[in-house]
């Protein structure tokens, strides 16, 4: 029998790879002859850079840049070949915060900047940017500081870290930037299609969970429309309507505005760099999941892209979660023929979540579900 299992990370409990390697080694207690093999996988969030340095061969560069509060972190990108592949949560990210340090007036993309300068500094040329999981409600004007671009007040002095700066930008340079920018290839991947500012956009939808109270958040919604003008001056092309713009607390309209960034869809990326299609052909079964299946899963998520892959080829998808939202019903009308949640007893969510209680719940759920399919 052969096997392919692509399933993406449980956030903060198992990485892409654990979570295969668990659904592995509960399969092989029933077949143990069995031809399996792992593809971690990710959408362009958590796991993006582990999931495509393993599945393509490359490496982890550390580097130490600035947090959402400008403090000192290390953290880690991939590079494949003259290609880095960024989480920009790996230092901008709300998880990074503590829950009473969460304030998007002074969180910054900064670091964000300092990743790239690095990975430019190592030959990259090309990058591929997970958005996705950020503290920061800035408009990017952080990152792109640090990449040299000067985002002027009106007295011709920088403009504040945070969402504070969006106030009082006037004019935007690019008199002193890296010049190796200029021949750079961004391209950014989410499953978020927010424009910049309105009802719909970065600081109205996204901004509570980051720390804003209601009237900082119309404050912001009101700096966002500033800074698209000032934008708009320096990029007449700038959209900031336009989807994804509104991605990252506008991470996403800067990287297209400035840096001629093109929005991707991450799952469907991430295969292509993976090259599963073959192996998804061969299978006899495919596996695949994530920490949570919703009605979230549809739009653009892992499981649903691995399972339009294997239904191409008319293979059976099962899927395993963490937990089961509701409308997951909505994974079986793309693909996923059966999906089951871990959980094998009461329990609070952090014991649910650590590593070795999720591993083995994944292991021998995964185990079960085949002893069924062995009958």
């Amino acid at each position: 029998m052969k096997i392919a299992i692509a399933i993406d990370s449980f956030k903060g409990s198992l990485s892409s790879a654990e979570a295969g390697k668990a659904v592995c080694e509960g399969i092989k207690r029933v077949y143990k002859d069995a031809d399996i093999k792992i593809f971690p996988v990710a959408d362009g969030g958590e796991g993006t850079v582990s999931a495509l340095v393993s599945g393509t061969g490359g490496q982890k560069k550390a580097v130490t840049v600035g947090d959402p509060l400008n403090r000192e972190i290390k953290c880690e990108y991939g590079i494949v070949n003259n290609m880095a592949i960024i989480e920009i949560a790996a230092s901008a990210g709300i998880t990074l915060l503590k829950k009473e340090e969460l304030n998007p007036l002074y969180t910054t993309t900064f670091g964000v900047g300092e990743i790239i300068k690095d990975a430019i500094k190592n030959g990259c040329c090309d990058f591929i940017i997970g958005l996705g999981g950020s503290a920061t409600n800035d408009g990017g004007i952080g990152m792109l500081q640090a990449l040299g671009f000067e985002i002027l007040d009106n007295d011709g002095n920088q403009v504040e870290f945070g969402a504070r700066g969006l106030e009082k930008v006037s004019v935007i340079s690019d008199n002193k930037i890296i010049p190796e920018l200029r021949k750079s290839n961004f391209t950014i991947v989410c499953d978020v299609e927010n424009p910049l500012y309105g009802e719909n956009g970065a600081s109205k939808v996204f901004a509570s969970q980051k720390g804003a109270d209601g009237k900082t958040i119309e404050k912001m919604d009101i700096w966002m429309q500033n800074y698209a003008k000032a934008v708009k001056k320096y990029n007449k092309g700038a959209n900031p309507n336009a989807h994804g713009s509104g991605a990252a607390g506008g991470l996403g309209f800067a990287f297209m505005s400035f840096l001629s960034g093109k929005l991707e869809k991450g799952i469907d990326m991430v295969l292509d760099l993976v090259c599963i299609e073959d192996d998804i052909k061969d299978a006899d079964f495919v596996v695949t999941g994530e920490g949570r299946l919703d009605r979230q899963s549809v739009m653009g998520k892992a499981p649903v892209g691995i399972a339009k892959i294997a239904k191409k080829y008319g293979k059976p998808v099962i899927a395993f979660a963490g937990c089961i939202g509701k409308e997951a019903y909505l994974c079986n009308d793309y693909g996923i023929d059966a999906f089951f949640p871990i959980l094998r007893n009461v329990c609070t969510l952090d014991e649910a979540m650590k590593k070795e209680n999720a591993y083995n719940n994944l292991s021998d759920t995964a185990e079960q579900v085949f002893r069924l399919l062995r009958v």
